[in-house]
């Protein structure tokens, strides 16, 4: 099996972070890449950064189409491009802001979301309201997304505002708000006696599964394969 996690942005400090969290579940057998975005912005905190950096991802999914790559997880909370990249690939595309989010549902019967800067907490419920999922809250630390590796006080941040939605929104569950972030999720779980959702994993272990299932992306209607036609 070969899988393919797509940084969107094109940090490849992020794509390290994101590749160690990924590879820790992958089963064995299981062939992994985690590969940057040769175009778009440095990071994605706003919906033009998501809009410039479709483009560098689907370019990158064409690339495993020609590879080979089974299946594709596209690791930015916002799941920037995730309908056009299931036009695209063959095999099952998933989102971590998805994953992460059916995940936590399966563990509890809420859970709270806590992500990087205040303007993208809109982005956050409208994926959930997307998803069906049953998010009771999402908390904002304010540390850009390039700072998370750099801010020593990342993770006591990151487990007070948890500890503040547990309390404020009654939920069982924790999901991490940005592929920066994925390196947290065991210290913050271990300190707030509660699960604590990586995107990052749970998108590689569900793209895993479909693949191991057979599952591939449907073509009949919607995400069939787009018609040839003239680009410029």
């Amino acid at each position: 099996m070969h899988l393919r996690v797509i940084n969107p942005n094109t940090t490849e400090a992020m794509t390290v972070t994101i590749g160690e969290s990924a590879r820790a579940v992958a089963g064995p057998g299981t062939r992994l890449d985690a590969v940057t975005s040769a175009t778009g912005p440095a990071s994605i905190e706003s919906h033009y950064d998501e809009a410039l950096s479709v483009p560098g991802l689907l370019a990158e999914v064409a690339r495993g189409e020609r590879e080979g790559v089974d299946g594709y997880v596209i690791a930015c909370f916002g799941d920037p491009g995730l309908d056009a990249a299931r036009e695209l690939a063959a095999g099952p595309v998933v989102g971590i802001a998805e994953g992460a989010m059916h995940a936590a549902a399966l563990v509890g019967r809420g859970f709270s979301v806590v992500t990087t800067l205040d303007r993208t907490k809109g982005r956050a419920w409208e994926l959930a309201e997307r998803y069906g999922a049953p998010c009771k809250g999402v908390y904002a630390c304010d540390i850009p997304v390039l700072d998370l590796d750099k801010d020593p006080g990342v993770l006591d941040r990151v487990v007070t505002l948890a500890r503040e939605a547990l309390a404020r929104d009654g939920t069982d569950v924790i999901v991490l708000g940005c592929a920066g972030m994925a390196d947290l999720a065991a210290r913050a779980s271990a300190r707030l006696g509660v699960p604590v959702v990586d995107g990052v994993a749970a998108a590689t272990v569900l793209v895993q599964a479909l693949v191991t299932l057979g599952l591939r992306t449907s073509k009949h209607v919607e995400y069939a394969t787009p018609p040839a036609k003239e680009y410029k």
